[in-house]
């Protein structure tokens, strides 16, 4: 599923984000991601998704060598990869049917098709009725259950979550934990960056901790291990 072997990731700048990780992540797996700030956890997923290219190693997402893809492969693979950000980074001159209809029109999938599985994902995540909204209407726990409705509409394998519960209330961010785990059980592999150190100690799952740009800790059913 997600593979990578002696992966290493140096900034231009000089900055080492990355030192010498190696790790595998199976199918319908769900993984935290945890670490001091600037540990490397955001490189880490990005290079999962092809955002950020390593400066030697390998990655294989489904079975593609990330490094050897041919461009015109590279929204193939982002297409089975669905990613999920703090910030939402919803279109905000769009509806909500529209945010998350709009990841099946860029892969041009037919229309019947589109307004079908647009409507079984809302329900999933319990929009139906906000579907002709503006992001600007809804709250802060609504616009990250519209941006997680986009990144699962094309039925990718694998989500990335990158600190998807960082700008949301305690009560909300359950709310998102309960949607992720739902997912999860239905066969999606899940990695997810956070800092929430009660959500990992309550859901207990895998847990990869990276310090300086390594793993230094994997656990299953693991705990977050730090001190706020």
């Amino acid at each position: 599923m997600i593979e990578m072997h002696d992966v290493w990731k140096t900034y231009p700048n000089g900055g080492h984000a990355l030192n010498g990780i190696s790790v595998k992540v199976d199918q319908s797996e769900f993984v935290y991601v945890v670490g001091p700030s600037g540990a490397g956890k955001s490189t880490f997923m990005k290079l999962i998704y092809r955002e950020e290219r390593p400066t030697k190693g390998a990655i294989f997402v489904n079975g593609f060598n990330l490094e050897k893809l041919k461009q015109r492969k590279i929204p193939f693979v982002r297409r089975n990869i669905g990613v999920i950000f703090q910030d939402f980074r919803l279109l905000p001159k769009l509806t909500v049917f529209e945010n998350v209809a709009f990841a099946m029109e860029v892969i041009e999938a037919p229309k019947k098709i589109i307004k079908k599985r647009t409507m079984e994902v809302l329900e999933l995540v319990n929009l139906k009725d906000k579907i002709q909204s503006l992001p600007t209407q809804l709250s802060g726990g609504e616009q990250q259950r519209v941006a997680i409705a986009r990144a699962i509409v094309n039925n990718p394998s694998v989500i990335i979550a990158d600190e998807p519960t960082g700008n949301l209330d305690p009560e909300t961010s359950w709310g998102i934990m309960k949607l992720m785990e739902e997912i999860n059980f239905r066969g999606t592999t899940i990695v997810m960056a956070t800092h929430n150190r009660e959500i990992v100690n309550s859901m207990r799952k895998r847990v990869l901790a990276i310090e300086g740009g390594r793993i230094v800790r994997d656990q299953l059913r693991g705990d977050y291990g730090y001190e706020d």
